[in-house]
């Protein structure tokens, strides 16, 4: 593995990096589990590493010691060595790390500068492990022309050329190919380039997909959740709808898994939520709550629009969100037992009302289905919330909050997660809501099997279909 910690990731050919050109017989392909125990490993020593860097930081250019021990001159020998050692690419690189004001303002002078740095050197060699794990299931990544280019461009520290060869091939294939193209290794991709680029503001995004943690910026200009979450400052309200009976004659009543995507796929992005009231087999009372997801013009009067996606996956309490508990308050009774199915932003809106421990108050969550949904680092407020999680590979949307469904960071145990490739290979095909029903019902019949079983509770006579417009303010 030595490959993995100092230099570029071998393509499918070993050489050159990233298989781009190279006409030599492939080697046997790499044991995927141990790429994935090489990718953690390194993200660990990268934040240990990390860790020093700011301690050391603390010592030698804060203000830990005292003044009467900077007098000595053994004292200030030992400073020099510290600091030596912080900026020394032998030792931690350019390391400065921290919040004292010289710390500070060397590491922003390194950030500038693309200086070396140790911590940030493991990192990377993580995210080239993870892309090389990715790249077993989908060699495309690394053998693909443009994709080689991209990346090594990244590599070589460049970020201009890298993002002329990407819109050089949006050009050349065509955006629906290329993003479906790099979508399992997407998130990947962004941190390494957000930790080695010369933007100080996207750093911390980029550390925070490089070991696995939930994302509290973007990773593209660095804006902090709480931006998102203030912009999205729409109080949310819901009225009741009556649909167009062509609509309600389309619905499917089965209470099968394929049946809600169906619907959701029906009900459009317009601002429409759909709840079916449902008789279970014991005879209780039900219901199942369907959420479409991202309206596909800019500025919509609905929640459903970008700016509530983005704070939807950077935060918990949305307008869309607020918008569908004043939704429910005015149908569903408290105390009753609610599925909540969502696809794209429709999926994680269902995930931040099962993490809002006042929704849980209300109501007994007992299964959320996220479809295309980028839900992985959220969870619920009851650990008896079990969650589905149902991934396209292509699709790049649910890698957007920084776990792919090729990760080498498994899942809590409250979710069940199920990942497929079909021959669309085609964004933002692989991620509509009818294609996620062709999926199901086709490719992986064995995912909806298991998920339906596990909602049995909620199949049997629909005694009612309830529909309200949802709005921003």
């Amino acid at each position: 593995m030595s490959d993995v910690n100092s230099g570029p990731l071998p393509g499918p050919s070993s050489d050159p990096p990233y298989g781009s050109a190279s006409t030599a017989a492939p080697g046997p392909e790499p044991d995927v589990a141990s790429l994935h125990h090489v990718c953690r490993e390194l993200a660990e020593a990268a934040d240990a590493v990390r860790e020093a860097s700011r301690y050391a930081s603390r010592v030698a250019l804060g203000t830990r010691l005292p003044l009467t021990a900077l007098g000595s001159r053994r004292t200030r020998a030992s400073q020099r060595a510290l600091i030596r050692t912080l900026l020394n690419p032998q030792g931690l690189g350019w390391g400065p790390q921290g919040r004292t004001p010289l710390a500070a303002v060397a590491w922003l002078a390194g950030v500038l500068t693309s200086r070396e740095n140790l911590a940030v050197s493991l990192a990377v060699a993580g995210l080239k492990a993870r892309i090389r794990a990715a790249a077993v299931r989908h060699p495309e990544l690394l053998g693909h022309p443009a994709t080689s280019k991209v990346l090594q461009a990244i590599q070589e520290d460049r970020q201009v050329e890298a993002v002329r060869t990407f819109k050089a091939l949006l050009h050349e294939e065509g955006a629906e190919y290329a993003l479906a193209l790099l979508a399992p290794s997407f998130a990947d991709i962004i941190a390494w380039n957000a930790l080695t680029d010369e933007n100080p503001f996207n750093d911390q995004a980029g550390w925070q997909v490089a070991t696995g943690r939930a994302l509290t910026s973007d990773y593209l200009m660095g804006f902090s959740g709480r931006v998102w979450d203030f912009l999205d400052r729409g109080q949310g309200r819901a009225e009741p709808h009556t649909p167009d009976p062509d609509l309600l004659g389309a619905l499917d009543t089965s209470g099968t898994l394929v049946g809600w995507i169906t619907n959701i796929g029906l009900i459009g992005t317009e601002g429409l939520l759909l709840v079916q009231q449902v008789i279970g087999p014991d005879g209780v009372l039900r219901y199942v709550v369907q959420f479409a997801g991202m309206a596909r013009t800019l500025g919509a009067e609905t929640p459903q629009d970008l700016l509530g996606a983005i704070d939807s996956v950077a935060g918990a309490d949305t307008a869309y969100s607020r918008a569908v508990r004043k939704a429910l308050r005015q149908m569903i009774p408290s105390g009753a037992e609610v599925a909540l199915v969502g696809h794209s932003q429709g999926g994680v809106t269902a995930m931040n009302l099962a993490a809002h421990r006042d929704f849980n108050v209300l109501y007994t969550v007992t299964h959320v289905v996220a479809i295309g949904s980028p839900i992985d680092q959220k969870r619920p407020a009851d650990p008896r919330t079990r969650v589905f999680s149902l991934v396209n590979e292509h699709d790049i949307v649910p890698s957007l909050e920084g776990r792919s469904a090729v990760s080498p960071y498994p899942l809590g145990p409250e979710f069940t997660e199920y990942t497929w490739t079909d021959d669309t290979h085609a964004f933002p095909l692989c991620h509509a809501a009818e294609r996620y029903a062709h999926n199901l019902a086709h490719d992986v019949p064995e995912a909806s099997a298991h998920v339906d079983a596990e909602l049995a509770a909620y199949r049997g006579r629909v005694t009612g279909n309830r529909f309200f417009a949802l709005h921003d303010r």
